[in-house]
């Protein structure tokens, strides 16, 4: 396995993240602990999850994934061998439930740590992250940027000062950025030193090869001022496998199961992935290995987070560290990029 400091922390983060968003709905308990086993075992440390998961978030579901994870370390003994990162969620209808009226303010920010922390059975959570901008902006693929700043929601200045109080009394280490935009990550950079409060140590958004996105203003941002991306969706949701082309949905996948996450599914999307599909076949390659050994040769990457409800899908992705893509691979996904440029932002 292979580790680096994430951002300006001290966090030695594994280069594969576990992302665990099907803990306690999709996966069992049992198959959720059989998952953290392997992956620790294979190096890996750093376990991403949410107060909002398991996805998709329900009232009889949300929290599962944290009492997973707390569960297995207690049985484990294994909290001082991870790095735990979950989230607090924002403002939107799906997730009312959690909390009245959430934001980013002092009260919320305090019951969504403390909240976790009892879920997890810990007193300190390494990375806590705002899953998504307290603020009305382009995030989960929205295109057309419209300004509306009355609904900006909690002010970010308010906002770290929040964390900075759970910070100081050991509730947690470090503070992350997720869904953010460029704007946005350099204005929590620099109210931070403004105002000597936490400054993020990464940010969490999409990335893969139908949609790199990130690489607009984000992975400038990334690079110069070392807020590392966390890469979700590193597979688009399973689709650069190739097992949705043509129409099919095999039995037990996410799309069968849950239809409703079709973000990656759009003409262009598809067609890009068949491109991509093909040129794996071409060099040898699985088409999954491809599209996480280019997630994991990114400069700007701090780690690529995999999910898997499977153990021998689990297997093959934290192998993918094991691929270098020459050159003229590289060449070649940069020609299928510029016929299909971000076709799933």
């Amino acid at each position: 396995m292979e580790y680096r400091l994430l951002g300006r922390s001290d966090l030695r983060v594994s280069r594969i993240a576990l992302g665990t968003m099907t803990f306690g709905r999709s996966n069992s308990e049992a198959e959720a602990f059989e998952q953290m086993d392997y992956a620790l075992a294979q190096g890996v440390n750093l376990f991403d999850a949410a107060e909002m998961y398991p996805v998709p978030t329900d009232p009889k579901f949300q929290g599962n994934t944290e009492r997973c994870i707390g569960n297995w370390m207690k049985a484990r003994g294994t909290r001082d061998q991870v790095i735990v990162a979950t989230k607090a969620a924002g403002p939107g209808d799906q997730v009312s439930y959690i909390r009245p009226d959430l934001h980013f303010d002092r009260a919320n920010l305090r019951k969504a740590v403390e909240d976790s922390l009892k879920r997890l059975q810990t007193d300190y959570i390494d990375l806590y992250q705002l899953h998504w901008p307290d603020r009305a902006t382009n995030m989960f693929g929205r295109l057309g940027y419209e300004h509306k700043p009355e609904n900006d929601g909690t002010p970010i200045l308010e906002t770290l000062k929040a964390l900075q109080e759970l910070v100081s009394e050991g509730k947690i280490r470090h503070i992350g950025l997720s869904n953010e935009t460029a704007w946005g990550t350099m204005k929590f950079l620099q109210l931070a030193e403004q105002h000597d409060l936490p400054r993020p140590v990464s940010i969490q958004n999409p990335y893969n090869l139908l949609n790199r996105s990130f690489e607009v203003g984000l992975a400038e941002v990334a690079m110069r001022e070392q807020v590392e991306l966390l890469a979700y969706s590193p597979m688009a949701f399973g689709v650069l496998s190739g097992k949705y082309l043509d129409g099919v949905r095999p039995e037990g996948s996410r799309l069968a199961q849950f239809p409703q996450f079709a973000r990656y599914m759009t003409e262009s999307g598809l067609a890009a992935t068949q491109a991509y599909v093909d040129l794996a076949k071409q060099v040898g390659l699985e088409p999954a290995m491809l599209a996480l050994a280019f997630v994991n040769s990114r400069e700007f990457l701090g780690s690529n987070i995999i999910g898997a409800t499977r153990m021998e899908q689990l297997r093959a992705d934290i192998a993918s560290l094991e691929i270098q893509l020459g050159d003229e691979i590289s060449a070649e996904i940069e020609a299928i990029h510029r016929r299909y440029t971000y076709p799933c932002p």
